[in-house]
């Protein structure tokens, strides 16, 4: 055994909330003062892939964690506690059956690549916590339940539950105070939607100025809003968009997407002092969009932003033409774009000079992606 390097090796994906999670109820614990949704994004266009390994060669080593070849701190409250639970499951693993290798007991060597900006509003710490409580649990071989892992994933990353699995998933806030009862769950599958895709204007790729943890305090001691928010406005937009998927109701979907991310920036507006993680390029996205739907004569796309300033827009396939086409005539030299993006060219809908101006001058990266599935186990072992 002492030879021996045990090793797992998964990708996760990127999940963008339709019904935002701000603010927690238990700091400690990251649970969340309500529900919230999210759509998972395909992992052929955002992902971390981790490596976890573990071997009694290492001992005498700290636990290490390498993200995007630069060494990071591993001693955090919340990465210890998700290595904490994940060594406490594989103990008692291993106290069910003397004939399992002790590997709770071995130092961790973590390894984890993104393939998109870390920390710049495009939900890093959700893939990355995800990926990290999936390759450790199948290290440690642990029951691949990821609801239950999902338990674990919250207390690294709150919205690291939902990339747990793929689709359009619910992390349940819960009521109780040990947690027990905020998991994630899969609302429905990516093969029951599966038309659903999603353009990311990359607005700044900087580390945003006010991390997530720090501004979700903020509000909820200090947003009047944010008080009606959790009270009404997110169980009403829970309720209206699970049944929006279930139906496959785009309008329904992206009103309350749209009318979600303006709660959610109210509320951040209203905090004291104010929070802006958009800026002028993030409402000149707005304003795009909502000329799109105009000239569509009804609803064919949809804006919501997280905690930074990139706009996340919702279409569906059938509506490539107008919502891609618009975006690629003002940005056709911008990195990002996939084959056959040009052809929707002609379909642009006019928008005024200003909200063009400000679109052309700054948006650095597009993506073009999908819904997509939950993380993957792989061969491909990252050194």
């Amino acid at each position: 055994m002492s030879d021996t390097i045990y090793k797992a090796s998964t990708t996760a994906p990127v999940n963008i909330a339709v019904v935002k999670y701000w603010g927690k109820r238990d700091a400690k614990l990251n649970l969340p003062t309500n529900s919230s949704l999210s759509v998972t994004l395909s992992q052929a266009d955002l992902r971390t892939l981790t490596t976890a390994t573990c071997s009694a060669s290492y001992q005498g080593q700290p636990d290490s964690l390498t993200l995007n070849g630069e060494p990071s701190d591993i001693t955090g409250a919340r990465t210890q506690a998700c290595l904490r639970e994940l060594r406490a499951r594989r103990a008692t693993l291993e106290s069910a059956n003397p004939l399992l290798p002790k590997l709770s007991s071995l130092p961790l060597k973590i390894v984890s690549e993104n393939n998109f900006p870390t920390a710049a509003g495009l939900a890093s710490s959700a893939a990355g916590f995800a990926a990290l409580v999936r390759a450790i649990a199948d290290l440690y071989e642990l029951p691949a339940d990821p609801t239950e892992l999902s338990l674990i994933a919250r207390q690294g990353s709150g919205s690291a539950c939902r990339s747990l699995f793929g689709g359009y998933v619910a992390w349940r806030g819960g009521e109780q105070t040990d947690g027990l009862d905020s998991k994630a769950v899969q609302v429905a599958p990516a093969s029951h939607w599966p038309t659903m895709r999603a353009l990311v204007l990359v607005v700044s790729a900087a580390k945003k100025g006010v991390s997530s943890t720090s501004g979700m305090q903020q509000t909820v001691h200090t947003s009047d809003l944010f008080k009606g928010r959790i009270a009404n406005v997110v169980p009403k937009h829970m309720d209206t968009i699970e049944a929006a998927i279930q139906n496959k109701d785009f309008a329904t979907f992206a009103e309350v997407t749209m009318k979600e991310s303006n709660s959610f920036h109210a509320c951040c507006a209203d905090t004291y002092p104010p929070i802006y993680y958009m800026n002028d390029v993030s409402r000149a996205a707005v304003r795009a969009v909502e000329a799109i739907n105009a000239a569509a004569g009804k609803t064919v796309a949809a804006y919501t932003f997280d905690a930074g300033p990139n706009a996340v827009v919702y279409y569906l396939e059938e509506n490539s033409a107008s919502v891609v086409g618009t975006f690629y005539g003002l940005l056709p030299a911008t990195d990002g774009w996939k084959d056959g993006a040009k052809v929707h060219a002609s379909a642009a809908v006019p928008l005024d000079e200003a909200t063009s101006s400000l679109i052309k001058g700054g948006v650095s990266r597009i993506i073009q992606t999908g819904v997509g599935e939950g993380p993957i186990k792989t061969d491909q072992h990252l050194a």
